[in-house]
């Protein structure tokens, strides 16, 4: 407030375990994703409705998950499953505010032999669901033009993580390469990490250009 700071932020809790999104929930978080993806279909659907009547009752926005995500995440390795767009159907029929939905993506840096995101599967689970804003996971590397084809197909949010962790660690390892860091109080932590920091605002700056979520806020 002190800042006038007008944009909208949310308090999100991603890939949330059953017990850790109920937590988050009773902690006052704007917004939480319970990954049930791991479970039967059939398990899916009984938590995550649970988590959405907890939830909603609190004014607190539901992200839900079907199909594993490719990648290491919270030490689960996937395979880039794709998700079926019947099961997409019925968890997003629970009453849901976004949901993320495997379509070849995964999380870390992507394979050279990556086959690509799975767009005929996209354009089902996005007939299916309706007007229900889709989640792309593992954002990060993914070609500007499957990333745009993907928001024309529904997708809504994209997280980007990786990108931003690299930038940051090639600019702090400049810094200290070009022995910046041995330079008066160089090595003050906040001179130390500033390079690394003005590099994230910058890579999210380029993708909020790319997804055209500047001035939708």
């Amino acid at each position: 407030e002190e800042l006038n700071i007008t944009v909208p932020v949310a308090l999100h809790l991603d890939h949330g375990s059953y017990e850790g999104a109920k937590k988050t929930i009773a902690a006052g978080f704007s917004s939480v994703m319970f990954d049930g993806s791991h479970y039967p279909i059939e398990e899916n659907i009984e938590k995550t409705k649970e988590i959405v009547e907890l939830a909603h009752s609190k004014g607190i926005s539901v992200e839900a998950e079907v199909g594993a995500i490719g990648g290491e995440e919270d030490g689960v390795v996937g395979s880039g499953e794709v998700a079926d767009p019947a099961e997409c159907k019925q968890i997003a029929d629970l009453g849901i505010d976004f949901l993320a939905a495997g379509i070849g993506n995964i999380h870390g840096k992507y394979p050279a032999n990556w086959a690509g995101l799975n767009f005929e599967v996209l354009g089902k689970i996005n007939e299916a669901t309706g007007d229900m804003p889709l989640v792309l996971h593992g954002g990060s590397g993914i070609p500007d033009e499957m990333i745009k084809e993907a928001i024309s197909l529904g997708v809504a949010k994209i997280n980007v993580n990786t990108e931003c962790q690299l930038v940051f660690a090639d600019a702090t390892r400049k810094y200290i390469e070009e022995g910046k860091d041995q330079q008066g109080k160089g090595y003050d932590p906040r001179k130390l990490l500033a390079p690394g920091f003005e590099a994230i605002k910058v890579c999210v700056k380029e993708k909020m250009e790319l997804f055209g979520s500047i001035g939708q806020a």
